[in-house]
């Protein structure tokens, strides 16, 4: 093997197992084709995967899975959205201790999927995750229906002139822990449902034939139109009856669609296609770092071709019809590349490796440097979204102490207002798909009109604009409110004065997450999707704990004897504008920061194969 490998010529050290090591005979006439191989935890799926157990599935099975869907978000964003107002009103919380509260569960329900996911893929599959976690979704929302409806399970009634200044009676620990268990097994639910639906749905297609991708394509666009219908209701008529006629009829209603929508699920068991777990893709990226480090002493093939190195690289043609283009050879974290290396003793007669855990492929090393320069851009996008909770939090603060009448007899649920932002986002996205989009086309001859990365950063400009607005108007909240004082604290402003920060927020949405969704799913290799839906939860659940820790030090270092802290009780008070504008310094600063990862990001390559066995590829190594 060493001598060959020295009459090779320089650069091609990748490609010597492709064509020496890999190759199969075709097999004989007499004998029956190999078996698929076995799934290795590489990200490359067997054949099993791509052959359904039986011809069903497609439009029949979309009522039972997205309605399911729907009502699970139907509940548990329901919960979400006017959460801060039961925990103020019902359980006497402080306003930091709400927010904290809302943070911490919103942390834990976006690490959730994460999990769900690892668990569908590995142990239950799809079909069981969605199952079993629709179960704890239905224990979660009667229990926290039953802390609305039973008085043992909440605190006595409590004027509201007396909660700003402490002079309610706080829940007990029981009554706490009940209502945290029902938060808890909410979070369950949705960490099985959100990674599962999604795939369960395009299981149901064949997507070898032009109906069932064109059944893909529709099943994406039905799934994001139920999502923003979803919003739409919870933050309008689900809010109202919590808000206005009562929370037990506004958290029964979700509750008993849910336990429907389980009941619906079940009833198209004999519909459904199923794909059986076939190991999760972590152990794959596991594999990689495992083989560096056992491997670390290894010397790599320089960039002048020098041979004198202890092994060739491992690159066996593709197997599986999920992974449709290779990923070329890049220098970029080269110290990666040892991980392909092989050594003496590593290969069974077949090309196959005899230890996973010691040699991996060029694919699964290119895969893992995908994620390697896809984190430092997912970072910058954290503090943008530190900015979308405060819509959930201090916003509907401001808007419980504003005039929130429509006519002389309604009044507007405080949790309603972050209806503005899908508003814009709404009426925003046709205008710059259609109209914005083609203008900048012949200007950028950018597909998109403008790169991912700059959508992005477009979208984090806007988050900075609407904090600062945000301050702006809370200035002259609190001004007005100290000066025409009243029992309730209520300032006389329209709640309308919220609407520019909540139209940034919602332009910050348009191009800053959905450019993030598009940028995962384009940057991330092709069978690594699962990771790529699920890692924007994960930026939700690091901005949630990272708001958490922001609030529990303004709150602890702002007060003093001389005055309140910003983020006292009582909002006409404190300072919440000196809050906004800190979280704008933060976008700043984070700004600057993007800038920089996205001025070095190099979007990912690919080798076209057309699932074949390719040839000996001469590539230039992509240097960093």
């Amino acid at each position: 093997m060493a001598e060959e490998r020295q009459d090779r010529p320089a650069g091609s050290y990748r490609l010597y197992c492709a064509t020496k090591c890999f190759q199969r005979p075709p097999p004989s006439p007499e004998k029956s084709p190999e078996p698929p191989q076995e799934n290795h935890g590489s990200g490359v799926l067997s054949e099993s995967k791509t052959t359904p157990q039986k011809k069903s599935g497609g439009w029949k099975a979309m009522p039972y899975i997205l309605g399911n869907e729907t009502f699970e978000r139907l509940g548990t964003i329901g919960l979400v959205a006017n959460m801060m107002v039961y925990l103020m009103r019902e359980y006497h919380y402080t306003q930091v201790s709400a927010v904290n509260i809302l943070n911490i569960w919103s942390g834990v329900s976006n690490f959730a999927p994460l999990v769900g996911a690892f668990v569908s893929d590995k142990y239950l599959g799809r079909f069981k995750t969605i199952a079993f976690a629709s179960i704890f979704s239905i224990l979660g929302m009667v229990t926290v229906t039953l802390t609305a409806w039973l008085p043992q399970l909440h605190p006595p009634k409590c004027h509201v002139q007396q909660q700003p200044y402490g002079q309610c009676r706080p829940a007990t620990e029981a009554q706490i822990g009940v209502l945290l268990m029902g938060l808890v097994l909410l979070s369950v639910g949705s960490g099985g449902i959100r990674p599962c639906s999604i795939p369960f749905g395009v299981d149901q297609f064949d997507p070898t034939t032009e109906e069932g991708v064109k059944g893909i394509n529709s099943y994406f666009n039905w799934y994001y139109t139920t999502f923003t219908v979803v919003i739409l209701l919870t933050q309008t008529v689900v809010v109202y009856l919590q808000d206005s006629v009562s929370w037990v009829i506004g958290f029964g209603i979700p509750t008993v669609l849910m336990a429907g929508s389980l009941v619906l699920f079940l009833l198209g068991t004999k519909i459904y296609v199923y794909v059986k777990p076939e190991g999760s893709i972590f152990s794959g990226i596991a594999q990689v770092f495992v083989a560096v480090y056992k491997k670390r002493h290894l010397k790599l093939p320089d960039e002048d071709g020098d041979a004198n190195v202890n092994g060739v690289y491992y690159d066996p043609p593709l197997k599986g019809t999920t992974v449709l283009s290779k990923l070329p050879f890049t220098n970029q974290f080269r110290f990666l590349n040892k991980a392909a290396m092989i050594v003496d003793n590593e290969l069974k007669p077949d090309g196959t490796p005899i230890n996973h855990w010691r040699l991996c492929t060029i694919q699964q090393v290119e895969e893992v440097k995908c994620l390697i320069r896809i984190i430092p851009v997912w970072a910058s996008g954290i503090i943008s979204l530190i900015s979308m909770t405060q819509q959930g939090t201090f916003t509907v603060s401001q808007a419980m102490k504003m005039d929130r009448h429509l006519g002389p007899k309604f009044q507007i649920p405080p949790a309603s207002v972050g209806v503005i932002s899908m508003i814009t986002i709404g009426i925003w996205l046709p205008i710059y798909d259609r109209l914005i989009v083609p203008a900048l086309r012949k200007i950028t001859k950018h597909e998109g009109g403008i790169t991912l990365l700059q959508r992005m950063g477009i979208g984090i400009i806007f988050s900075i604009l609407s904090m600062i607005v945000a301050g702006l108007v809370e200035k002259e909240r609190r001004a007005a409110a100290n000066s025409n004082p009243n029992p309730l604290g209520i300032a006389p402003m329209s709640v309308m004065w919220l609407a520019p920060q909540l139209i940034l927020m919602g332009f910050c949405e348009a191009f800053n997450i959905i450019g993030q969704i598009e940028f995962f799913n384009s940057q991330f290799p092709d069978h690594m999707r699962s990771i790529a839906n699920s890692i924007l939860s994960i930026s939700f659940a690091v901005a949630s704990y990272l708001n958490t820790l922001v609030v529990a030090i303004v709150h602890g270092v702002t007060g003093s004897h001389d005055h309140p802290d910003w983020l006292t009780n009582n909002i006409n008070a404190g300072r919440v504008d000196y809050f906004y504008y800190l979280i704008a310094g933060m976008g700043v600063l984070n700004s600057i920061y993007f800038l920089y990862c996205a001025k070095r990001y190099r979007y990912k390559g690919r080798v076209e194969l057309d699932n074949k066995p390719y040839p000996d590829l001469e590539l230039d190594p992509i240097k960093p």
